[in-house]
């Protein structure tokens, strides 16, 4: 079932947590609201599972207008960051208490408990408690009584947060299986890019209430809409430079980058990803004069972290890279993987690199 929202905006007395939002997503996909703690992105979900009352706009699920109904109507399953099990029920009583409220036969309540249960490979678990499950076993739970109820739309709010690093890549694989065997609307609240990125079909990212982009991970994370998104998504993040551009070049204290006919004359800034910047020797043309700060090896892969200038930039290199902290070097960006910001709104600037429009909505500088 699509899921919109139609200049949704709420306040708290004078301060704004959401301006006026208007965003679709479209039936069975899985739609992740990425961005800070405190941008916004937990009160929109709010908004629509009905747990807070909008200040101005409308909410959709499906053609239903839903902005003045009671939770309990609107046919929406949550998964919160707390799991918010009942402590003296079992794990079966936990995942069928939905359809007892809805009055649903005792039997019929235990034989769907144990189909979802075994969706989610926990019918090993039905007899326990909560207190007796790990953390990611309690998050199964959570998620097999928000299936069980085969609602409308799933409202996930950062519910992979309290697990450990593995137990977390673990879920979002689960989570992801689910959603692609269900192709249940979803919508999913994470300040994590990397869950944003592996999980979902389309991304919003938000900052201070403000929708700044709406695209697929491979958009957002290749033809960012403003500087924010572009150094937010990534890790380690885009790298960003401040200089000018003139004759035809980026031009930085440490030298100049040569950029696609058509870039703005002026103040700017040129970002690019780790990924697309290679070592060169000083003095090279199209090259910038380094020196070598930090080697990090990561086993399958090395992050060099470089001093350009006043400026610290990753480079990804290859697992084994030796070369010394302290030694002078020259780094090239990727000619054709460069992005050129506005230097006062941090707004995209076309002529960095020849690309196609981004199909990004609503971005806000």
């Amino acid at each position: 079932m699509e899921l919109r929202y139609e200049k949704v905006s709420k306040s708290f007395g004078s301060a704004t947590a959401l301006h006026p939002l208007d965003l679709h997503v479209p039936d069975g996909c899985f739609l992740a609201m990425l961005g800070p703690s405190g941008c916004g992105k937990t009160t929109a979900l709010r908004l629509l599972a009905g747990l807070e009352p909008p200040t101005g706009g409308r909410m959709f699920i499906g053609e239903r207008d839903v902005t003045d109904l009671q939770p309990r109507d609107r046919d929406v399953a949550m998964v919160f960051q707390s799991y918010a099990l009942y402590p003296h029920k079992t794990v079966a009583e936990n995942i069928a208490y939905p359809l007892r409220v809805r009055k649903v036969p005792k039997a019929e309540r235990a034989e769907q408990a144990e189909q979802v249960a075994k969706l989610l490979s926990i019918e090993a678990l039905l007899d326990r408690t909560p207190r007796q499950l790990s953390g990611g076993q309690r998050q199964r739970v959570a998620l097999a009584r928000a299936i069980v109820r085969r609602p409308q739309a799933f409202l996930m709010d950062e519910p992979l947060s309290n697990l450990d690093a593995q137990l977390r890549a673990q879920m979002r694989v689960e989570i992801k299986r689910l959603q692609r065997e269900l192709r249940t609307t979803t919508l999913y609240v994470t300040h994590d890019q990397v869950e944003a990125m592996t999980m979902a079909d389309r991304i919003a990212v938000i900052r201070d209430g403000h929708l700044q982009q709406m695209g697929a991970p491979a958009e957002i994370y290749d033809r960012p809409a403003n500087l924010f998104v572009a150094t937010f998504c990534g890790s380690p993040p885009m790298n960003v430079l401040e200089g000018e551009v003139a004759d035809g070049a980026f031009r930085h204290p440490a030298g100049a980058v040569p950029l696609e006919s058509g870039a703005p004359l002026g103040a700017a800034k040129l970002g690019f990803r780790p990924e697309h910047l290679t070592l060169a020797e000083v003095g090279s043309p199209g090259a910038l004069t380094a020196e070598i700060y930090v080697v990090e090896p990561l086993g399958n892969e090395t992050v060099v972290t470089l001093k350009v200038g006043e400026t610290l930039v990753n480079l990804r290199a290859a697992a084994g890279f030796d070369r010394p902290i302290g030694e002078p070097c020259g780094v090239r960006p990727e000619r054709g993987r460069l992005h050129l910001f506005d230097a006062q709104t941090g707004a995209a600037l076309n002529g960095a690199r020849k690309q196609e429009p981004a199909a990004a909505a609503g971005a806000t500088p």
